[in-house]
């Protein structure tokens, strides 16, 4: 394979991992709306206030994604998710 087509596998691993992960956040029910009732994100927000003693406590995961949900990613965010498409965008371009 050539340098080139790595190139390319790799930037298309790291453009369509900040692309889908908006539209991934609202299909598991961290939207802008909200926790959507009965979803995948509303039993992770379960079984953290369970474990937090009722609460869901600031920077933890469930917080964190849903802040994303509603807000977006922020640019570090975006700038980390892309580099690890690209990682594994190149680990893709390795194997073919």
């Amino acid at each position: 394979m050539g340098l080139l087509t790595f190139a390319a596998v790799a930037t298309a691993g790291a453009a369509s991992s900040v692309v889908a992960a908006p539209l991934i956040l609202g299909a598991v029910g961290f939207t802008s709306a909200g926790i959507a009732a009965g979803s995948y994100a509303a039993s992770m927000m379960s079984a953290a206030a369970i474990a937090n003693g009722g609460g869901v406590a600031a920077g933890s995961a469930v917080a964190v994604l849903q802040s994303a949900g509603m807000a977006g990613l922020s640019g570090a965010a975006s700038a980390a998710l892309a580099s690890a498409g690209g990682a594994v965008g190149g680990l893709v371009a390795l194997l073919i």
